[in-house]
């Protein structure tokens, strides 16, 4: 659109509405609303949709309680067109008041921008940059369609117990995929190929769960070094999708991903980050809600409110107890689901989320506005439960509804077959569901989001092939990344050519992926573990936007069995479903059939006290009674062990017919399959190594 006449922009402009927020097309014209309860007057900037130049400048006309609205007709505004705000007002930041009409501002419900702002000294409003226009350093907000074609589009709708969680970061995922056409490659349409719908079918998980696709910007710290934020932890507009991961049209792109994943019957789940924002501390740029409202979207820190409470380590932290803050957190997560068609969040730091003066509170007025809302009550929810404020560590503690990535899992599963001791209890725990932390308030096993790796820290390859971090390409002296990460490298730090390392590093691959896999609970598996991804060692590349993050698809080949054992093992999954489970194992009687779950010592007989204590005990069997009389039970052995053993199954086991499905210590791992297993004389358990078992239904074995 050509430039506007001001004073026919002035006279074209209505009162509108104050709701929804945004920019919302209408048909014949833009409605424009937002909230700032400090300003005197906000002004909507219109920018041309070529070169992102001005095209005029008008303030809104109406206030309604502390939002500002206006509508401009057709011809002055429509789908695609790009704006921006300035507010005036007080500014006084001693008041925790920065209203700088001088700043640029990215609409708070933007639903498109034009990309990240460009480091330059006019974001920021101390000394002389006060008074710098900001304007030619800020990406433009784009006004969206909220209308799309999603033809027969549904929600797959998986069970939570039926969920099998994939990881995966959108660019890295595909940025060297060699069936995604060039073009494609770290794009949402690279996602939403066939090759990698199928490869992702053929695996057997049924969501994927993204890294942050919100709008999001590289901190300045990183630029100045040559890196960028690639993880996306640090976001600009909450409901845009990131133009780093589009050809032309971000929106329309990430609705296309979605609708052909969904048509494959997979689910999307985002990492969301409602805890901070990338305006920083109260040195940091001034983007967004820093000028609309500062008090109300940020935490102090006490009673300066010059200083912001960091409780996320990024400089601020959102302010979950104002309404305001609420309301644009719940109507960010409306827009994902209803006009994004997102299956569920995960909410990275979710205990920012439920702080109020005392804490965390469970009772948190946002997670009730989440659970009352018809749109969002039945969505996946996922919390990362812990932040890095006093009292933020919160596993266990999060409502109904909500599941939780466990990190006890993580470590309990770590430690055990890195072979340390006084981790039986742990590991059996763990392994049932961890019914001690999600048996409260009528949570369900599917609470625990099991994981042994993720994006924040070690790939599997890596775990088992480094004592210690290599995050020396992050410029940061390798001081950053955890240091404790219960890794073990089987005897040679990083790359080996010693046949028996490399040997006992796929065994130990083996044993995590079968124990995460057939565990109780939701498993989280890493995009890329499942052939052996490694990053060199760097367990914290949140800023290597290169080949040390992106997968490198000629080890899916190279490492083909590790692939197959994956897919066997999820199949397994899906075939019984008492490892999927919808009620914690009790290890009582049932009618008509045996024990739930029997723990068993290799010395054949159930474990006690004593067994359960003993800090040399390496091994531990799970027999899983079959679910319905036509299901067989499953024995499962477990030797983190560095010596062979004899394992010593109880007699009245040994009736009937077992077949070996899996064996860790084999190679390959699955090539036994149908092999019949006398347990009449003690089992041979290699050292380090897992067995499964199962055993046909003994009203079949009789019939035959």
């Amino acid at each position: 659109m050509p430039a506007c006449d001001p004073k026919a922009l002035a006279a074209a402009i209505e009162a509108g509405a104050p709701s929804p927020l945004g920019a919302t097309p209408t048909g014949r014209g833009v409605n424009f609303a937002v909230h700032s309860r400090p300003a005197e007057a906000v002004e909507l900037c219109l920018f041309d949709a070529r070169d992102g130049s001005p095209r005029g400048t008008v303030r809104l006309p109406a206030r309604s309680g502390d939002v500002w609205h206006g509508f401009l007709p057709e011809r002055f505004a429509g789908v695609g067109t790009l704006y921006g705000y300035r507010v005036h007002g007080p500014y006084a930041p001693q008041r925790g008041l920065r209203c700088n009409p001088h700043k640029l501002l990215v609409d708070p419900c933007a639903r498109a921008v034009t990309g990240e702002p460009r480091h330059a000294r006019a974001l920021f409003d101390d000394g002389d940059a006060f008074s710098i226009d900001s304007a030619a350093a800020m990406p433009r907000c784009r006004v969206v369609d909220h209308r799309y074609d999603w033809g027969d589009d549904r929600a797959p709708g998986t069970q939570w117990r039926d969920t099998v969680l994939y990881e995966l970061h959108v660019k890295g995922y595909t940025a060297r995929h060699p069936d995604v056409p060039e073009r494609l490659r770290g794009t949402y349409l690279g996602l939403a190929q066939p090759a990698v719908i199928e490869g992702l079918l053929r695996l057997g998980v049924t969501a994927v769960e993204l890294l942050p696709v919100q709008a999001f910007a590289t901190e300045d710290f990183l630029r100045e070094r040559g890196l960028v934020n690639y993880w996306g932890y640090n976001p600009l507009a909450w409901s845009a999708p990131a133009t780093q991961y589009a050809l032309v049209d971000p929106v329309d792109e990430f609705r296309q991903m979605v609708k052909a994943l969904h048509a494959a019957g997979l689910e999307v789940i985002l990492d969301v980050v409602f805890n901070h924002t990338a305006e920083g501390n109260e040195h940091g740029p001034t983007l967004s809600l820093k000028g609309f409202d500062n008090r109300a979207y940020y935490r102090p820190a006490g009673s300066d409110l010059r200083q912001y409470d960091n409780l996320t380590g990024c400089g601020n932290t959102i302010n979950s107890e104002d309404a305001a803050t609420r309301a644009l957190i719940t109507d960010s997560l409306r827009w994902w689901v209803e006009a994004m068609h997102i299956d569920g969040f995960r909410f990275d730091l979710a205990p920012v989320l439920g702080r109020g003066p005392g804490g965390f509170d469970r009772s948190a007025a946002l997670f009730a506005t989440l659970r009352a809302d018809p749109i969002l009550a039945y969505v996946k929810l996922i919390a990362e439960p812990w932040d890095i404020g006093p009292g933020g560590y919160q596993l266990g503690a999060f409502p109904a509804g909500w599941s939780e990535w466990n990190d006890r899992y993580r470590d309990s599963v770590r430690s055990f077959w890195r072979g340390d001791p006084h981790v039986l209890g742990a590991f059996a725990e763990r392994f049932a569901g961890s019914s001690d932390l999600f048996r409260e308030h009528g949570r369900k096993p599917s609470a625990s989001i099991n994981f042994v790796t993720s994006h924040d820290g070690f790939t599997l390859a890596d775990l088992v092939s480094y004592n210690d971090k290599h995050n020396e390409a992050n410029l940061e002296r390798n001081a950053d990344g955890h240091a404790d990460n219960l890794s073990w490298n089987c005897g040679a730090e990083g790359t080996s050519d010693d046949p028996s390392v490399l040997a006992l590093r796929e065994r130990q691959m083996r044993n995590l992926l079968l124990t995460l896999l057939l565990s109780q609970g939701v498993p989280m598996l890493q995009a890329g573990d499942e052939f052996a991804r490694t990053q060199g060692g760097n367990n914290n590349a949140y800023c290597q936007d290169n080949a040390v993050s992106w997968l490198d698809w000629s080890l899916a080949a190279a490492n083909a069995s590790l692939v197959e054992f994956t897919s066997a093992l999820l199949e397994l999954r899906r075939r019984r479903p008492e490892l999927r489970r919808e009620t914690f194992l009790k290890g009582g009687r049932r009618a008509g059939h045996g024990h739930d779950v029997a723990w068993l010592h290799p010395a054949g007989h159930a474990m006690n006290e004593a067994d359960w204590n003993d800090p040399r005990g390496r091994a531990i069997g799970v027999l899983l009674d079959g679910s319905r009389p036509a299901a067989g039970p499953l024995l499962m052995l477990f030797n983190a062990g560095a010596a062979a053993i004899e394992f010593h199954v109880p007699a009245g086991l040994a009736p009937g017919s077992w077949q070996l499905l899996f064996d860790t210590a084999a190679a390959p791992a699955i090539g036994n399959v149908g092999a019949t297993v006398q347990l009449a004389s003690p089992l041979r358990l290699a050292a380090r190594a897992a067995v499964v078992l199962e055993r046909e239904a003994l009203s079949e074995a009789a019939g035959t």
